[in-house]
């Protein structure tokens, strides 16, 4: 992991931490954790467990990203697309870190919509990281990973390259849609988006196998 993305990390989640210290006196009891799929707060917990999904997480995303080449075995090395791998789980990092902004500020201002700016957010990492998908070569830890693409270089490059296509699209359909004020319509985008290529590796693995070629 280079240096300068590494500061650049730790810097955030020593932010992370010191602004839950600052707002942990003015919190609720009890913070929402998870919102339903019509984006209302569904699940509680203690505040101390913001520790736990903002610093906690974004830590755990910053050591698999120093650690995953050294953990991949043989033939699924991360080394082969090191400049992707290190770009995606810093949107991963990034992701984490806007959730966790967004649980923050909900708990500090009740009525704020939280679920639309989650949703928003994530939509817009879908764009990014569908823009790095292609990229991705054969490995354990991100990308479409089935029983189909992990058993064929084939099947793992064509899925890879139609979810660059699907999550670009369902990620910037759902944006639209999220701020619209249409929240159905925005996850059913951007799941048909993200899911559609699990489907396809199955598909496209079923063709490679007729003609031979896996």
């Amino acid at each position: 992991m280079r240096r300068r993305l590494l500061l650049f990390e730790v810097s955030l989640i020593v932010a992370a931490c010191a602004a839950t210290i600052l707002a942990y006196p003015a919190l609720p009891a009890r913070i929402a954790t998870h919102w339903d799929f019509h984006l209302r707060a569904n699940a509680y917990g203690p505040k101390w467990v913001l520790f736990l999904y903002g610093p906690g997480l974004m830590t755990g995303v910053m050591l698999l990203t120093i650690f995953g080449p050294w953990l991949s075995p043989r033939r699924f090395e991360v080394d082969n697309f090191r400049s992707t791998w290190e770009r995606l789980m810093f949107l991963a990092f990034s992701m984490i870190g806007y959730i966790y902004a967004a649980m923050l500020f909900s708990g500090l201002r009740s009525g704020m919509d939280t679920g639309r700016w989650v949703l928003a957010g994530v939509c817009l990492i879908a764009v990014l990281m569908g823009n790095l998908m292609g990229k991705v070569r054969k490995n354990f830890f991100i990308g479409v990973r089935t029983p189909w693409t992990l058993a064929s270089d084939h099947v793992w490059n064509s899925t890879h390259r139609l979810a660059a296509r699907t999550w670009i699209a369902g990620g910037l359909f759902g944006f639209l849609f999220t701020i619209m004020g249409f929240r159905r319509l925005s996850l059913a985008a951007l799941l048909a988006g993200l899911l559609a290529p699990y489907a396809y590796s199955l598909i496209v693995y079923k063709r490679f196998e007729r003609r031979g070629q896996v």
